[in-house]
């Protein structure tokens, strides 16, 4: 029967080497849990950072919109002061031409 039992000073051996064991891995642990919260919190980041990125796009979308919108509405303006530009060198040249046919016509005696 006496080779079925450990002397205390294999038993406190195992033990030592028991309580090493655990506290590696309890050092592990906590590496890793420092380790898993960095990454939380790197993909919290993220997430608010694709957000942030949806909502700028949606911003710029509207942009574009908006500015096609103005831009048709400049057109619009300059072609108005075109149009009326163009009308008044057309009143402007019918008024020589008529001073110049009256011209013509009291010279003609008429």
């Amino acid at each position: 029967m006496d080779g079925d039992y450990i002397s205390r000073h294999e038993h406190e051996e195992f033990r030592r080497s028991m309580e090493a064991e655990n506290q590696r891995l309890e050092d592990e642990n906590i590496r890793q849990n420092h380790r898993l919260n960095a990454l939380e919190e790197t993909i919290k980041q993220v997430a608010a950072i694709s957000t942030s990125v949806e909502k700028l796009a949606l911003n710029m979308e509207n942009m574009l919109k908006e500015q096609v919108n103005q831009g048709k509405r400049l057109e619009t303006l300059e072609s108005r002061d075109g149009e009326m530009w163009r009308k008044v060198v057309g009143y402007v040249v019918t008024a020589v031409v008529g001073i110049v046919v009256g011209f013509l016509f009291k010279q003609a005696g008429m």
